[in-house]
């Protein structure tokens, strides 16, 4: 059966069966939601309804993709690809070759460091899951310093339950919402 065919019948609800709930991970009181079965049974589909988020004027105004290391990128790279956009990596701190432009945040379960190469455009940010928001928001902020202008947000998970993110009056659009 083609992709098309099968996204055609595979909605955002059916998705939630193919993420699987780790507890504990990677630390005790972390409810880890891996994105991975749904990654490898229905990565198309996946793709498909991100991309649905938006309107075709908003894909107009959109020139670049960034995404999030590591399962951010995966995303990114795959929306760039089939809406024609450039990729740009937001990488964690040492990895990529200078000039860089860094910034430190929070997570849930501790600190990191984003960097990303400077540059030009209207970017979409797009990460696999938004949890307290504290790695869009330093996203964000930093494609901003790197000469970017952030549009958008999107994630394929957003755990509600720890975060009301908006940055610069931009909220991120998500497919999956957990509530607890």
């Amino acid at each position: 059966m083609s992709s098309v065919l099968k996204s055609q019948n595979f909605s955002v609800e059916d998705m939630r069966q193919y993420i699987n709930d780790i507890p504990n991970f990677p630390k005790a009181g972390i409810m880890f939601r891996d994105i991975s079965p749904l990654l490898r049974h229905h990565f198309g589909e996946a793709i498909e309804q991100i991309s649905k988020l938006f309107s075709a004027q908003e894909w107009d105004e959109i020139e670049l993709i960034g995404g999030i290391e590591s399962r951010g990128f995966i995303l990114a790279a795959a929306l760039a690809a089939i809406k024609q956009k450039g990729f740009v990596k937001i990488r964690k701190s040492g990895k990529l070759p200078g000039p860089v432009v860094k910034r430190v945040y929070g997570l849930e379960y501790g600190n990191d460091a984003l960097e990303m190469q400077p540059g030009t455009g209207r970017m979409l940010i797009i990460d696999d899951v938004l949890a307290t928001g504290g790695t869009l928001k330093a996203a964000a902020e930093l494609a901003q310093e790197s000469g970017h202008k952030v549009i958008g947000f999107a994630c394929l998970i957003n755990l509600a339950y720890l975060n009301k993110f908006c940055w610069n009056n931009i909220k991120s659009r998500n497919l999956i919402e957990y509530e607890a």
